[in-house]
């Protein structure tokens, strides 16, 4: 398994539901720098070649099977 924290995790979630760089950074509390800065690090850290190929290899390592708490849509009922 690479070695990744739990923001990066959080991170690839959302990109793999979808989500754009400004998206990420609002759900996560961060600037939109950071985002495309922890995404390029992961990128060049796994060698990769993009942002999709760098989904791809989640998947590949099983990263992307259970999603952390923070990155799941949560619906209340009232």
């Amino acid at each position: 398994m690479p070695d990744i924290d739990d923001t990066e995790l959080s991170i690839l979630f959302m990109l793999h539901e979808g989500a754009n760089d400004a998206t990420i950074a609002r759900r996560l509390g961060v600037g939109h720098r950071t985002v495309q800065r922890r995404v390029h690090d992961l990128v060049q850290r796994w060698e990769v070649t993009g942002r999709f190929a760098l989904g791809a290899h989640a998947q590949e390592v099983g990263l992307l099977k259970n999603p952390p708490q923070a990155t799941t849509k949560q619906t209340t009922r009232i």
